[in-house]
């Protein structure tokens, strides 16, 4: 997916609220302004926007000083997750169709985004979503995959929402490896943030090696993209790992909330939409 005109007031807002996150500093985040708006004349549209948000979060972490600036958010969003944790796995067991209510909850999950300029209450959004229709349902071919798969690569998108992957995890009955960033970038799960989550029980962890808000397969490991291309069923969590790989050559499953009016008329859908989309997937 590639950048539109539309972004670059969404980069330059992300860049602000992290700025003041990472520092009260009014210069410094002055020059984090000054430096990200005269990269815009060098940015190619072809980049994906999750490419530019590496370059963002490297010019905060320059800038400031500050490696990690959402470190406590992250902290507090895993927290209160993990305190829904119970309920939630209530209500997948008594859910007609376990499989289907766990996909709900870990794209409920999708809400803990500090990327987006949008406030949400975690547990009255995240009902809310456990009984919205969705707006892209390929849940058949989902299951049929699934039913094929001998191995699973999940590829994580927030701390917090890590939690709720958890429990989608534990209704897939396959070996799953959970795929995190490589560095801090906005509230993004990390390798610490994942154990934290509790995902160390169900799940192999690995970096996929980026560091953009998303999966950029050039971005990535060697290592990672070999797994990637070899993995029996790919799950991908988030908009940012769908802007990063939405034009990929293989089988992909991604899981969804639309926040952003530019994604939304990718998938065409409406904002706020869910969204359980495969691509490239064969039905026999």
């Amino acid at each position: 997916m590639r950048t539109f005109l539309d972004c670059f007031p969404c980069i330059m807002n992300q860049a602000l609220r992290t700025g003041r996150i990472a520092t009260n500093d009014e210069q410094k985040i002055k020059q984090l302004l000054d430096e990200i708006g005269a990269s815009f004349r060098n940015l190619p549209m072809e980049n994906t926007p999750v490419e530019s948000g590496a370059i963002i979060y490297n010019k905060i972490r320059e800038i400031t000083g500050v490696e990690d600036p959402y470190k406590k958010i992250k902290q507090e969003s895993i927290r209160d997750a993990l305190g829904l944790y119970p309920r939630l796995k209530d209500l997948v067991n008594n859910a007609d169709n376990k499989l289907l209510m766990a996909i709900r909850i870990a794209i409920a999950g999708n809400i803990i985004d500090f990327g987006v300029d949008k406030k949400f209450d975690l547990v009255e959004d995240v009902m809310k979503i456990t009984k919205q229709d969705f707006a892209i349902y390929d849940f058949i071919s989902f299951e049929k995959q699934l039913r094929k798969a001998e191995n699973i690569l999940y590829i994580g998108d927030n701390a917090g929402e890590s939690v709720f992957d958890k429990i989608l995890i534990e209704e897939l009955g396959k070996p799953v490896t959970y795929v995190v960033r490589e560095i801090p970038v906005i509230n993004d799960v990390t390798i610490e943030d994942a154990l934290n989550s509790g995902l160390g029980e169900v799940a192999e962890i690995i970096s996929s090696g980026t560091t953009a808000p998303g999966t950029i397969l050039n971005l990535c490991h060697d290592s990672f993209i070999e797994r990637f291309n070899q993995a029996d069923m790919v799950i991908s969590k988030g908009q940012g790992n769908y802007e990063g790989l939405s034009e990929v050559n293989r089988s992909v499953f991604f899981l969804l909330k639309a926040k952003c009016p530019i994604i939304a008329r990718d998938l065409d859908v409406e904002e706020d939409d869910i969204v359980l989309k495969g691509i490239n997937y064969r039905e026999h």
